[in-house]
């Protein structure tokens, strides 16, 4: 479980291909503390499980299926990704729970930029549709952020400067594939009044 708090933005060091399985290696400092082989690590809101961790870098394996159901299939060497260690018991929740179980992924369809904000705009999928809405909680490449306008077609999220420049949304553009995570606890709540009706 994660909160959508980034920690800190990782490099892609180097990506190894083997048969039915990618491995990939992050340079990262600060959270390399305290992280050991078998912890969970969200990679772009993805959960990955640390298989080495060497002096700069955490290694990770990756199945076919991650690959094909998020954007980590599309990154190269040298991409940054935002990292974020597994919450433990008693620490703050500054975002919402995140899980690291990605619903898909979105293009971006439009970045709109003003003074000190700035706005992406998505389609809306059938899929994850009925856990969107105005004001609530989703995770956008791990961030957490807060839905702002939401139509029949499409929603948006704000993102303020600190998270522009605290995680890799700053660089992303028209067209980037991003990891979406709608909320769990919106979810739940819609399987809980489904089953009393």
């Amino acid at each position: 479980m994660f909160t959508g708090i980034i920690e800190e933005i990782g490099i892609i060091k180097q990506i190894r291909t083997a048969k039915n399985l990618t491995v990939v290696d992050v340079q990262a400092k600060k959270i390399l503390s305290g992280v050991k082989p078998g912890d969970s690590v969200a990679v772009n809101g993805v959960c990955l499980t640390v298989t080495k961790c060497g002096k700069q870098t955490l290694s990770f394996d990756l199945m076919k299926e991650t690959l094909s159901a998020t954007s980590l299939g599309e990154c190269r060497k040298g991409d940054l990704v935002n990292l974020e260690r597994a919450l433990k018991w008693g620490d703050r929740l500054g975002g919402h729970f995140v899980t690291g179980h990605v619903d898909g992924v979105l293009r971006i369809k439009r970045i709109v930029k003003e003074r000190n904000y700035v706005e992406f705009q998505f389609d809306l999928n059938r899929k994850m549709k009925k856990h969107v809405v105005a004001k609530g909680s989703i995770s956008i490449d791990g961030v957490s952020l807060t839905i702002g306008r939401v139509t029949k077609k499409d929603f948006s999220v704000a993102l303020i400067p600190f998270t522009l420049r605290n995680s890799n949304l700053g660089m992303k553009s028209v067209g980037s594939g991003v990891n979406v995570e709608t909320d769990i606890l919106a979810k739940y709540g819609r399987r809980i009044l489904k089953k009393l009706r």
